[in-house]
């Protein structure tokens, strides 16, 4: 793939990551109602979802911003780990956490390429 691609899906593939966080996020900083319900359904108060969105908000704003794109990719790598994990608690289907998951590490490694590196090319 060219340069040009890669820059291109890279971005292309950012934008799709941050509209669906930036939702879920302000999902749960508004405390809506499906926010809430889903809340409730893994016993989690309202005020500590508030907290959850700010940091997913947080996070994939980091992913986001080139400078501290690697920083953004390990902490969403950390939160989704743990949505993964309350999902597998809750019996909830985990076909979405690990589908973000799997969309943040093949955008990092295409935008990011010192990433690319060290994951595939561990000798260099």
């Amino acid at each position: 793939m060219s340069t040009k691609a890669k820059y291109i899906t890279g971005w292309v593939l950012t934008g799709i990551i941050v509209l669906m966080l930036v939702a879920s996020a302000t999902d749960k900083i508004r405390s809506s109602e499906h926010a809430l319900e889903m809340a409730g359904s893994f016993g989690i108060k309202a005020g500590v979802y508030q907290v959850l969105g700010m940091i997913e908000l947080l996070s994939v704003l980091l992913f986001a911003i080139p400078r501290t794109g690697i920083l953004g990719t390990l902490l969403l790598a950390s939160y989704l780990g743990g949505a993964l994990a309350t999902h597998l608690q809750h019996q909830q289907s985990i076909l979405f956490p690990i589908g973000i998951e799997v969309l943040v590490w093949i955008t990092a490694t295409i935008r990011f390429k010192e990433l690319g590196n060290r994951l595939f090319h561990p000798g260099i």
